[in-house]
């Protein structure tokens, strides 16, 4: 009796790992699913954003979004030495916008549209960068998480990982 006995004691156990461990997985699953759907969508026709004289019409599939302070010595001549993995844009809070490189586009907008930007992406901290994939037309989505940089010495480590 006791062999037939440890044998549904051990099937018990079986089933109730396997069923805690196809447990954790739908949790794991259902939080990175939430926090992928947290990523938020841009859409460039109704914010308006200027290269130099033009509004800007993005047309490449992914591109670095780097929101950055124009105040702090050297922000331009690091991110024109910056080498990213996609084409850059560069958003200064102060609304200046040098002229654009080829892998580099300055933008800048309207007060409405720099506060709905900062809003829409919880940015707290300048520099700030992150990615968006197009996703139709004009519209695109955030391709990845929001990261705070330290300094715009460390755009291209971390933008080859976006």
């Amino acid at each position: 009796m006791a062999a037939g006995r440890t044998k549904s004691l051990f099937s018990l156990s079986t089933l109730l790992a396997s069923f805690f461990g196809a447990a954790m997985i739908a949790a794991a699953f259902a939080y990175f699913n939430y926090k992928f759907s947290e990523y938020k969508f841009i859409d460039f026709n109704d914010w308006v954003f200027y290269q130099e004289k033009a509004i800007f019409i993005p047309t490449e599939p992914y591109y670095i979004v780097v929101f950055y302070s124009s105040k702090l010595p050297g922000t331009i001549e690091k991110l024109t030495q910056a080498k990213a993995k996609y084409p850059i844009i560069a958003i200064d809070y102060y609304q200046k916008a040098p002229p654009s490189t080829p892998n580099i586009t300055f933008l800048r907008g309207g007060t409405d549209t720099s506060l709905k930007f900062i809003q829409r992406f919880n940015i707290y901290h300048s520099p700030t960068v992150f990615t968006i994939k197009k996703n139709k037309e004009t519209l695109y989505k955030q391709d990845s998480m929001i990261r705070e940089l330290d300094t715009l010495e460390t755009l291209s480590s971390i933008s080859s990982d976006l």
